[in-house]
């Protein structure tokens, strides 16, 4: 499961706290004590451009140039490793996105035409926002991005850069075919009116359901992730996998894949490490969903060492039934410091078990394997980029998260870049007084990072399902991630208005900080996020989902008591909780409800649930946030350029440092990958 952070917005649940630079002492048995340059400048730039509405920022590697040089080179390969298969997720996300990027690219670095029209400038952004959404739908809302620019325009572009891109995949960047990458909306055929090709265009709901309820894992306590690495498609009638693998699809990426995870393999830092490398290259090579398994026990339990990373098919947000991973990679050097400050988090997670008020049997009686750290990025592609998350806890499977535990993280040079990035007024524009705008300004930021942390480590990881209920997917079907992204949020903001932690020595002040928290989840919950949909649009993202339901279940339950009151001010709308305490009793209700329709698999109750509270937006009051909104010129969508490691090698080949590069430019990163990961065809 991961967190994504959508910068400018104020989101309440999100991380946005300082991650010191803190240095560590090399390792005494380092295999080299020479130094690593790192190009670094006085006053770092973390922002490079916007346009549309994205943001792009860049940001640092803390505490690279202590690592060792064997611990630098497993970064790297590690770095090498995922890039190679970016091109997996632009194949993933629609069946002609390699097709049409490689002509927008070819038509970018040849075109010698006048740059200086609206119709130029227009290309340019269209094409920056594919760049940015690995496709040509909108990596947050899904809808498919206008070109801005005519057929016949391109077409100009074409002939004068003698490209080629012709019938379905040039008509579609036009047409009305193929809206949606994910559609979630009820009463469709979810599979069928997505364009995400983790689906062959013909396959339907019936169809997945049908086909996958045949499969019966070999130990039914330790299900299978059946259609995880694959794609499902139908032939002649006939279903069947293509199956993401050496020798299958995707196989000419995925064998550059595990060329570099091979190195890494060589350098790995322990022996755990080395193994759960070896595990996921078997894995690479066969494609077998039992290896995937030994793999995620194995990687969860290597939780020593300076460095870590999240590679292969994992979230299945884009997949409208919850099926199939997304191809994604994160490296990360641990942040000592701040690990270590956090580490009491999962040290207590049974504690928030015990003390939960869900039901006694959905209790987990030994939570285990539970661990938590502050890491840094060093690199990132697929899924987890340019738009990053911000915290991840994985495995997903909850047979592993119940037997052996799981690894939650918080990305905290991602978290700092964007507080370093600048800010905007509208924290200002949407509190109710200034009572609310004083508690965000003093303890937003605590209260976000905590909630982080208990959303990953502990809400993720808690809770059970009943015995011979089935995966949520299969029982909870489209609203499976919605549900659980809202169960852990629960959890924490359950958890945040509690003086146990400032026991743990978490906070000085655990009402101020449990009070930021619930002012900024339901001012967001209700109002700010919707900055991001157009006017009439319904809400459809999982995560977006499940802060309104939360939001507006506890804001209708809490009625009568006057918990939340709706005020209207100067024409103005805004939320004001007049009762913490009902509010945090109101949350421990849905919390209690939420984990006991996981627990039994109850689909009817979480479709009233998410198409009741979380769907339908109040068209008024979204007319309003959006004409508050104008004001402010900051994009509510921000990603990440990532820096470039550049390896130094003396005469005989061997690498003997490193350097650390930034790139100027949103487009000279995409072109540098555009020549160096290009390793897929256009069409597979």
């Amino acid at each position: 499961m991961n967190i994504k952070f959508i910068a400018g917005l104020l989101l309440a649940f999100i991380i946005t706290f300082s991650c010191a630079e803190e240095k560590k002492e090399a390792d005494a048995n380092s295999d080299t004590k020479e130094k690593t340059e790192v190009k670094k400048t006085t006053d770092f730039d973390f922002n490079v451009e916007q346009f549309a509405d994205i943001k792009i920022l860049r940001y640092q590697i803390p505490g690279w140039e202590n690592l060792t040089l064997k611990e630098q080179k497993l970064v790297y390969y590690l770095t090498q490793a995922g890039l190679s298969g970016r091109d997996i997720i632009w194949d993933q996300n629609y069946r002609h996105n390699l097709t049409i990027r490689k002509a927008l690219e070819n038509i970018y670095t040849n075109y010698k035409g006048d740059k200086t029209t609206e119709d130029w400038k227009n290309f340019e952004t269209y094409l920056k926002r594919v760049w940015f959404s690995n496709g040509i739908h909108h990596h947050y809302s899904n809808a498919k991005i206008p070109a801005g620019f005519s057929s016949d325009y391109l077409k100009e572009l074409l002939a004068a850069t003698n490209t080629k891109l012709e019938g379905e995949a040039f008509d579609v960047i036009f047409n009305d075919k193929d809206t949606k990458k994910v559609n979630q909306a009820k009463g469709v055929d979810n599979v069928l009116e997505s364009a995400v090709n983790l689906y062959g265009p013909n396959v339907t709901n019936s169809d997945v359901t049908t086909f996958y309820g045949k499969m019966k894992s070999p130990d039914p306590k330790k299900p299978l992730s059946y259609g995880l690495n694959s794609q499902l498609v139908k032939e002649n009638g006939v279903l069947k996998e293509r199956t993401y693998k050496s020798g299958g699809l995707y196989g000419s990426a995925i064998d550059e894949i595990v060329k570099w995870l091979e190195l890494a393999q060589g350098v790995a830092e322990n022996e755990a490490q080395g193994k759960a490398l070896g595990l996921l290259i078997k894995y690479y090579k066969t494609g077998d969903l039992q290896t995937w398994d030994d793999y995620n026990v194995a990687w969860a339990g290597a939780t020593e060492g300076n460095v870590d990373y999240i590679n292969s098919f994992i979230e299945v947000y884009n997949d409208p039934l919850g099926y199939r991973g997304s191809y994604e990679t994160i490296v990360q050097i641990k942040d000592f410091d701040m690990s270590k400050k956090m580490s009491v988090v999962s040290n207590n997670a049974q504690w928030f078990e015990d003390h939960s008020p869900i039901m006694e049997e959905h209790k987990k009686k030994n939570v285990v394997g539970v661990t938590y750290k502050v890491v840094n990025v060093a690199g990132e592609a697929g899924d987890s980029s340019p738009s990053t998350p911000i915290g991840v806890n994985l495995p997903n499977a909850n047979w592993i998260r119940a037997a052996v535990g799981s690894k939650s993280v918080s990305l905290g040079n991602i978290i700092y870049s964007y507080q370093n990035a600048g800010n905007t007024g509208r924290l200002k524009e949407f509190v109710n007084d200034d009572e609310e705008l004083r508690l965000e300004e003093e303890y937003g930021q605590l209260a976000d990072k905590l909630h982080t942390a208990l959303h990953e480590v502990v809400g993720h990881a808690s809770g059970q399902l009943n015995p011979g209920v089935g995966e949520t997917k299969e029982t909870l079907k489209n609203y499976a991630s919605t549900l659980e992204e809202g169960r852990a949020d629960l959890v924490g903001l359950y958890y945040l208005y509690n003086p146990k932690l400032q026991e743990l020595g978490l906070v000085d002040d655990w009402k101020s900080v449990g009070m930021a928290a619930y002012d900024g989840y339901i001012r967001n919950g209700m109002m700010t996020q919707l900055i991001r949909l157009d006017l009439g649009d319904d809400v459809e993202e999982a995560h977006m989902r499940n802060r309104q339901w939360v939001s507006a279940w506890v804001f209708e339950k809490g009625k009568k008591d006057n918990v939340i009151e709706k005020i209207t001010r100067d024409g103005k709308t805004y939320f004001n909780i007049t009762n913490y305490e009902k509010l945090h009793d109101l949350f421990g209700q849905l919390l209690r409800e939420t984990q006991r329709i996981k627990s039994e698999g109850d689909y009817k109750a979480v479709q009233a649930l998410v198409e009741g509270y979380g769907v339908k937006v109040d068209q008024a009051l979204h007319k309003e946030v959006l004409e508050r909104n104008k004001q402010f010129t900051s994009p509510p969508y921000s990603g990440f350029v990532n820096p470039v490691i550049v390896p130094k090698t003396n005469d005989t080949g061997e690498i003997e440092s490193f350097t650390i590069e930034q790139p100027a430019t949103f487009a000279e990163q995409m072109l540098y990958y555009k020549k160096n990961y290009n390793f897929l065809p256009e069409v597979n």
